[in-house]
């Protein structure tokens, strides 16, 4: 059973050859952003830093013709120039018109019905990116999977990485990794390093990856450590209790992409540690931000100042440990964070379960399990 599950959710994870090769032999000179967010945005930016012709898809129309008159996203990305030839565009079909790729910038659960929006109007040889980070509630899928559910025939890839919005569409330098299943037929012409030389200019660096499923799951587990690492970080714990979330949650990603069929070594990546440490350790990450904001009692509103903000670590929290479970695999921080921000567990009692867990070897070889002495106490180290 558990084997069959696995399968469904990475199943189409490979290509339709011809559809591939006529993708890839495109230059990828006509790249649409589907999502006007903070990183929609940015992706454009530095799109049209790479000489691309770039359309921006903004779903709220009046949202679209105030960046195109001011040409600067007051509501997600304030404060950066958006250039003159990035086109906005309120109506998808417009802004996906002859486009050889779309770089899917929705959030995750979003991500079916934007793909089902798309169908009829994506150019049929056109390339999706999925550059949303996460896994589908209900379904368990990775996102990957969900987008050929609905999308089957166009060739695929996955862009993930530390990256900061702000300090994308600023043009600090920045690497990302784009995956694409067909880099270990062809590396040079695969459709990943195809898009890694559109995309690529000295401040946007791309690296090539194969492995899907490893660089998906990393991008939608960190975001529930980085809330892990918020609240720790309101509770004023300290640096060490932060490192310790993320060498341990690094370890829970990696349980978690070894069961789909991904590799470890993709989690020492850029996909990998690399956004996780971006992530958790900075109040510059939303999720990390909500997280401060739960240990110290201020709501959403308080924390973002009041403006429309996705945290996708709280959705995640809950399809990430389902789909844990269902495999049978233990991930208990990215479990605690269900428990304080989705189920209303008391932060106090919750972090004192994970901290009263068994002390554990660290290689995985290694069969230990030690009891903690103060396993079924409610009070310990944290006392806020």
């Amino acid at each position: 059973m558990k084997r069959r599950f696995i399968e469904k959710m990475t199943r189409n994870s490979t290509t339709d050859t011809s559809t591939r090769q006529a993708a890839v032999r495109s230059s990828h000179q006509r790249l649409a952003v589907v999502g006007g967010g903070a990183w929609g945005t940015a992706l454009a930016m530095a799109a049209a830093r790479a000489q691309r012709d770039v359309s921006l898809w903004v779903r709220e129309a009046d949202l679209a013709e105030r960046i195109r008159r001011t040409r600067e996203n007051t509501v997600f990305l304030p404060g950066h120039h958006i250039p003159q030839d990035v086109a906005v565009e309120a109506d998808l079909a417009a802004a996906v018109r002859g486009a050889h790729a779309a770089l899917l910038v929705v959030p995750s659960q979003y991500l079916r019905a934007t793909c089902m929006a798309l169908r009829g109007v994506l150019p049929d040889d056109a390339a999706i990116v999925i550059c949303a980070k996460g896994i589908e509630r209900g379904t368990g899928l990775l996102l990957a999977s969900v987008v050929q559910d609905v999308l089957p025939r166009h060739p695929l890839a996955v862009l993930s990485g530390p990256t900061f919005a702000a300090e994308v569409a600023a043009g600090m330098p920045t690497a990302v990794t784009i995956a694409s299943s067909d880099v270990t037929d062809d590396a040079p012409s695969s459709l990943a390093a195809s898009l890694a030389r559109a995309l690529g200019t000295p401040n946007f660096r791309p690296y090539v990856s194969d492995d899907v499923v490893g660089v998906e799951v990393g991008g939608a587990v960190k975001n529930v450590l980085a809330i892990a690492c918020g609240i720790a970080t309101g509770l004023g714990l300290g640096s060490n209790t932060r490192a310790a979330l993320i060498t341990r949650g690094l370890n829970e990603i990696k349980s978690l992409s070894e069961a789909l069929g991904g590799r470890r070594e993709t989690v020492t990546g850029l996909s990998g540690i690399g956004d996780l440490t971006l992530t958790c350790s900075s109040e510059q990450s939303r999720n990390m931000r909500y997280g401060i904001g739960l240990a110290t009692g201020r709501s959403a509103v308080d924390v973002f100042d009041g403006r429309p903000v996705v945290v996708e670590g709280i959705e995640n929290a809950a399809s990430v440990t389902d789909l844990a479970r269902r495999l049978e695999i233990e991930m208990p921080i990215c479990e605690a964070v269900r428990a304080i921000a989705i189920e209303g567990r008391p932060i106090r009692d919750a972090m004192n379960d994970l901290l009263a867990r068994p002390f554990r070897a660290e290689p995985r070889g290694i069969a230990l399990n030690i009891r903690h002495h103060a396993e079924g106490s409610a009070d310990r180290a944290i006392r806020r």
